[in-house]
């Protein structure tokens, strides 16, 4: 490539070698796009279900992240190829809607698009494809919907959505831990769900963690957790019945807004201004101890010297704490966030049964527990770990298994897993494929063949002969005309996921087969691929 200039002065580019180079259009484009988006899919396959093989993905700064989880695996994958960045985004939709079910879209995808493969390969055209693709979608979700059960749960009926919560937790690496983890993301959404709007805020729940103890020490509090301790060694450890002054103003005398210099020539001078500072934080310190605060959490810092008067003054105190935190504090004490020292008042202060320090191992570090507060509307789930790995996969668990609770809450219908869904889809998709006079009903068999390739995954993930299995379940199914049977991943001796208690929200279901569906259509339809130096 070489830059040249016209009689005009104006530039342009000069390409070497450009009649070489061939450009794919037509049926070569979309084989390439089927290509690149098969390649990603094969990647995730090994991750489906409980007995999924993990990731380690290393980052240019040396950083390594160890997970099963489709969202994370091909986030922190540098993918190049724009096929390849659609199926990313395709499970961060899914990660974003849904929370779970990350892996088993990509999965999805990549069968949909093999099966068009096969059939491009037979002459039938793309949009046809698309179109088949489309119509069995439907059938598809509406067989969802009439398989699906309601389940009932109340604050005193966990069973159900811990049940749902284990079958998400049990495909990742902290699955010997998965009751209480999932007791505990049950617990925290009912702390902070709206039951009669059927609505989750999870933004009220903190995920916290440290490293250190084992996974079973992770807790869940009802409060908040702040990383932070007091701002000096001799204030107390322990505050029963805390009043909270929660400021985001600073501990300091008011500094002019322009640049300013101050001329101190005598020793009265220095006096005056150490005096009026010394006032400045005493009148601050006595604001808060006039209102009834007897603990202050402050947005930013202060120095020594207002450091040492709140001490003497038994005024315990913690600076540097974050924005985000702030706002959870105040949600959770019912107090006000106050800006300025003349606006706080006593109705501002928020109220917590007890404020303590808690310190970790042999190591200084402490933190700050915030409990038994006004408004226990905001909790927090504190992960303890061997390591950072460790206790970073959990909170991605932790998330997903907040994300189907939450779901549940929304939309109580459920399907059973383990690959019993996708079976019974596909036994519904291949019936109504005959009922289509035109060529989609190839798609639309293509597309059955391709639901298969979930519980075919499982099977093989699980060291079970893949096709074997799946035909054994299948032909299961339909003599009994039960759509509980699934593939037996944990060898308990039985197909029946009812039994086994393996359960997927019915929304997340749905919403997998309609986003690789979209997106499949979407690679289908691109049958030509032009670079910027060719516009």
């Amino acid at each position: 490539m070489a830059l040249a200039f016209d009689e005009f002065g104006r530039p342009f580019i000069i390409l070497r070698e450009q009649e070489n180079k061939n450009r794919l259009r037509g049926l070569d484009a979309q084989k390439a796009n089927i290509s690149a988006g098969k390649a990603v899919a094969r990647i995730l396959r090994t991750s489906l279900g409980p007995k999924g093989m993990d990731k380690m993905l290393q980052s240019p700064d040396g950083d390594v992240i160890i997970s099963n989880d489709g969202a994370t695996i091909l986030e922190q994958m540098d993918v190049d190829n724009q096929i390849a960045k659609l199926m990313v985004e395709l499970s961060r939709s899914q990660d974003y809607e849904i929370g779970d079910g990350t892996t088993g879209v990509v999965v999805l995808a990549g069968s949909l698009l093999e099966q068009a493969e096969r059939l491009l390969e037979r002459g039938i055209h793309p949009i046809r494809i698309a179109e088949g693709y489309e119509m069995a979608s439907r059938i598809a979700v509406e067989n969802l919907e009439r398989i699906a059960n309601k389940f009932e749960f109340g604050e005193t009926i966990l069973e159900p959505l811990i049940q749902t919560c284990m079958t998400t937790l049990s495909s990742k690496i902290v699955n010997r831990c998965k009751r209480s983890l999932a007791e505990i993301a049950v617990k925290a959404v009912l702390a902070v769900a709206d039951l009669e709007r059927k609505d989750v805020n999870l933004d009220l729940i903190k995920v916290e963690g440290k490293v250190g103890g084992k996974l079973e020490d992770t807790e869940l509090v009802y409060g908040i957790i702040v990383d932070k301790d007091m701002s000096h060694p001799q204030m107390p450890k322990q505050i029963e019945d805390a009043k909270i002054a929660i400021l985001t103003c600073p501990f300091e005398p008011p500094k002019p807004k322009t640049k300013h210099k101050v001329d101190i020539d005598t020793v009265e001078k220095f006096q005056t201004l150490r005096k009026q500072e010394q006032k400045y934080f005493d009148d601050m310190v006595q604001q808060c101890k006039d209102v009834g605060a007897t603990l202050v959490i402050c947005q930013w810092g202060f120095d020594d010297e207002a450091n040492h008067l709140l001490m003497h003054r038994n005024l315990p105190a913690v600076r540097w704490v974050g924005g985000v935190e702030l706002e959870l504090i105040a949600i959770a004490t019912g107090g006000r966030i106050v800006p300025r020292f003349q606006e706080l008042t006593a109705e501002k202060l928020g109220k917590a049964g007890i404020v303590r320090e808690k310190a970790f191992g042999t190591t200084k570090d402490r933190m700050l527990y915030i409990e038994h507060c006004a408004n226990s509307r905001a909790v927090t789930i504190f992960i303890r770990g061997g390591n950072k790995m460790i206790i970073e996969e959990t909170k991605r668990s932790i998330h997903d298994a907040l994300c189907v609770a939450r779901n549940l809450i929304r939309n109580n219908s459920i399907v059973y897993g383990g690959g019993s869904a996708e079976i019974a889809c596909s036994i519904a998709v291949e019936a109504a494929a005959d009922k289509y006079p035109g060529v989609e009903q190839y798609a639309i068999r293509a597309f059955g063949d391709a639901l298969e390739s979930i519980p075919m995954a499982l099977a093989e993930n699980s060291g079970l002969q893949p096709i074997e299995t799946l035909s054994a379940v299948k032909s299961q199914q339909i003599k009994d005309n039960n759509p509980h049977f699934g593939i037996d991943c944990n060898d308990v001796g039985t197909n029946d996921m009812r039994e086994q208690n393996v359960f997927e929200t019915l929304i997340g279901k749905q919403q997998q087969i309609l986003l690789a569906t979209q997106v499949v259509k979407m690679i289908l339809k691109i049958d030509d691929v032009i670079s910027p130096s060719e516009y």
